[in-house]
């Protein structure tokens, strides 16, 4: 999932919660707009904190454990009863956790995935209007692409026969051995936003015709948004390396999570139609044709993945740098420097939730192959954060 010799990237958008399944109602609104998007405005950030920013230090405590046992944990999403949906990059099922006695019960697999390295089935996020349709979206890898599919969830059919036929909304991101991105996440105007790699190939990364490197934002049907940066196209923002995470803050900016490869994983301020650099630059370079990150850390502390907004701050979880990242934020800056917590207690952080309020969901992913699993792991812990 790291660090590649570099050569190229591909394509997407998303946020770290989730979903929807109509092309209707969108209002043309777009998350990140009310700043400048020239080339000027990407340097010239707010300068001032905040009034209302959080503290410089805050804490993040472990509540309780809600799960354990799971295999290969990778997208995680909240039923409305407060039940939870994970699932699992290498059996390409999914599984539902009873929040309060930690039950798993599978309700399904995922018909088409082929996991190997990285891929397989990654983000799952649930519909805006999940009430009313049932509808739940997975970002996966199939035999010859990614692809993002929804699927009718049916509560009532027996336990592993839950998950109706997938119909897919997208397909035809690139896939690789390596950098699938995968997070997916409905934002605050509903729309579809997914976060691709560049498989490796670095190049995909500023091929505007690739979906692969991208942020890409859709209708819940997957088709373009209007006030995306071009009319018949799905690509939100370009230049990235591998986005493994979405999140929007109090003021519906969208956030994202990055790996680097060597040098710098990166926070950023995603804006529509910006370029974030990727091949040719990695961390905060200083050029006017590319968004420098608001925060980067050193891939030994880091290997972000997923990010989740809550008490002000966002909150990312690190795979090799096994420690969970506090970032406050001051309006489109950070407004002191990231704080790590948890530092080795849990191993290998994959995916970040907000539980409402300051809670947050937090997963551990120490059985995909890269982390030395404990007596318990996989598991989901409920954490109260300040």
């Amino acid at each position: 999932m790291r660090r590649s010799a570099v050569t190229a990237v591909g394509a997407a958008v998303a946020l770290l919660v989730l979903t929807g399944c109509s092309s209707g109602g969108d209002t043309g609104a777009v998350p990140g707009r009310s700043a400048p998007t020239t080339p000027a405005a990407a340097t010239s950030r707010d300068a001032q904190p905040s009034p209302s920013a959080p503290p410089a230090k805050g804490s993040a405590k472990v509540v309780s454990t809600v799960a354990e046992g799971l295999a290969s944990p990778w997208g995680l999403a909240a039923l409305p009863d407060g039940d939870l949906l994970v699932s699992s990059r290498d059996e390409g099922t999914i599984t539902r956790v009873d929040a309060e006695s930690g039950k798993k019960t599978v309700i399904g697999d995922v018909p088409g995935v082929s996991p190997a390295g990285e891929g397989g089935l990654l983000g799952i996020a649930l519909s805006p209007s999940y009430a009313s349709d049932h509808q739940v979206y997975a970002y996966f890898t199939t035999e010859g692409d990614n692809r993002i599919a929804r699927m009718f969830y049916d509560e009532k059919k027996p336990a592993g026969q839950q998950l109706g036929a997938p119909d897919t909304v997208l397909r035809g991101i690139p896939k690789g051995s390596i950098h699938n991105g995968g997070r997916i996440a409905f934002g605050p105007d509903k729309m579809l936003y997914a976060g691709t790699g560049e498989t490796g190939e670095t190049g995909l990364a500023q091929d505007r015709k690739s979906l692969a490197g991208k942020i890409l934002r859709m209708t819940p049907d997957g088709q373009p948004v209007h006030g995306n940066p071009e009319a018949d196209s799905v690509v939100y923002s370009l230049g990235h390396r591998n986005v493994q995470g979405l999140a929007w803050d109090s003021e519906k900016r969208l956030w994202a999570s990055e790996f680097g490869q060597n040098t710098w994983d990166e926070l950023n301020l995603i804006e529509p139609g910006r370029n974030y650099g990727w091949p040719d630059v990695e961390g905060k370079a200083g050029e006017r044709a590319f968004v420098d990150p608001v925060a980067q850390w050193k891939t030994d502390e880091a290997s972000p993945s997923g990010i989740a907004y809550a008490e002000g701050s966002i909150w990312m979880a690190a795979l090799r740098g096994e420690r969970l990242w506090r970032i406050p934020l001051a309006g489109r800056e950070s407004a002191a420097a990231p704080q790590a917590l948890l530092t080795s207690e849990y191993g290998r952080l994959r995916t970040v939730l907000s539980a409402g309020g300051d809670k947050v969901w937090l997963m551990t992913s120490n059985t995909d192959g890269r982390g030395t699993p404990k007596p318990g792991d996989d598991r989901i812990l409920l954490l109260e954060v300040a």
